[in-house]
């Protein structure tokens, strides 16, 4: 069975090093920068047949828009010549400046046009500014004009979330928690409601969104979003789950149990789910061990290890 990941990061020193990521440690060391044998060993080891490539959570939508740009482009040139040196084994997501909005549609136009990549991933909030914010409104009607997808991220909460939440921790649980231990998720979830209820879907019909992390919670929650949502939400032209069910894919990167599989499943269906890893920090054996045991049909086994990302990534 063919089997595609498609949360699967790598980053530039430059970019990964730089003064304005604040000095965050990078758990992965350098498998991060690796897009050659050291991966491609990985990746056989596990099985798994092809990674779509996308830059980390540190990235360069923390700098200020003109360097932003410079290194948006730069990393984007970086994965198109490891895809060009490996072209059965990697797909790329467009890294984008998200502080420039109009930059972004540029670079996604270019890299889409010129390198063939599938989309591109965009690691939540900017400068405190979420994707259901008009500025960012260009990036969504480019990606829905060019047929690709935008992989929603999560990334570090602003400082002032940050302080409230979980300051008073000792630094390494603030730390963790505020990010993968939690907050990443939930603030992710919270994000793509956002685009829900800010009507993005009903704005751009065709764009299709994908989240990580077996739908960053969503699922053992949408029914209850749905429903106390419904009033303030009347304007809206369908019901909460339906966008789900037509403009949002979630993937298994870095969940590997089957409560939230079958949670999602239950809730969305199958043909909603893709398999991920989230390598070089998950493991790609134990991913593969997870997807193996999955409890499910080999027709729904297929969908998601393959068929519905070929679909909507056209690979």
């Amino acid at each position: 069975m063919r089997l595609i990941a498609i949360e699967e990061h790598f980053n530039l020193p430059e970019i990964e090093k730089a003064p304005e990521q604040g000095g965050r440690i990078n758990p992965a060391g350098d498998l991060l920068y690796d897009l050659d044998d050291g991966r491609l060993a990985s990746m056989d080891a596990a099985g798994i047949d092809v990674q779509v490539l996308s830059s980390s959570t540190t990235s360069v939508q923390y700098f200020e828009p003109a360097r932003s740009v410079e290194l948006a482009r730069k990393a984007n040139d970086h994965l198109a010549a490891a895809i060009e040196r490996h072209p059965d084994r990697f797909y790329g997501f467009a890294t984008l400046p998200t502080p420039d909005p109009a930059a972004a549609v540029v670079e996604l136009e270019r890299t889409v046009r010129e390198y063939d990549f599938k989309g591109a991933m965009i690691h939540g909030h900017t400068n405190g500014k979420f994707l259901d914010h008009k500025d960012f409104w260009p990036i969504l009607e480019a990606a829905e004009a060019l047929g690709v997808p935008i992989y929603l991220h999560p990334t570090y909460p602003p400082r002032a979330v940050f302080d409230a939440y979980y300051g008073d921790l000792e630094p390494p649980i603030a730390l963790t928690l505020s990010a993968p231990g939690w907050g990443w998720h939930v603030d992710a979830g919270m994000h793509t409601l956002r685009l829900v209820l800010a009507g993005v879907f009903d704005r751009f019909p065709g764009l299709q969104l994908i989240i990580g992390h077996m739908g960053e919670a969503i699922p053992f929650n949408l029914a209850r979003a749905e429903s106390v949502m419904a009033r303030p939400a009347a304007r809206l032209q369908r019901r909460i789950s339906e966008y789900f069910l037509a403009n949002i894919f979630i993937t298994t990167s870095g969940y590997f149990t089957f409560p939230p599989l079958l949670c999602a499943i239950m809730v969305l269906g199958a043909d909603r789910i893709i398999f991920s890893v989230d390598y070089p920090f998950s493991d790609n054996q134990e991913a593969r061990t997870f997807f193996d045991a999955i409890p499910l049909s080999a027709v729904d086994k297929e969908k998601i290890a393959h068929g519905n990302v070929e679909a909507l990534l056209g690979i």
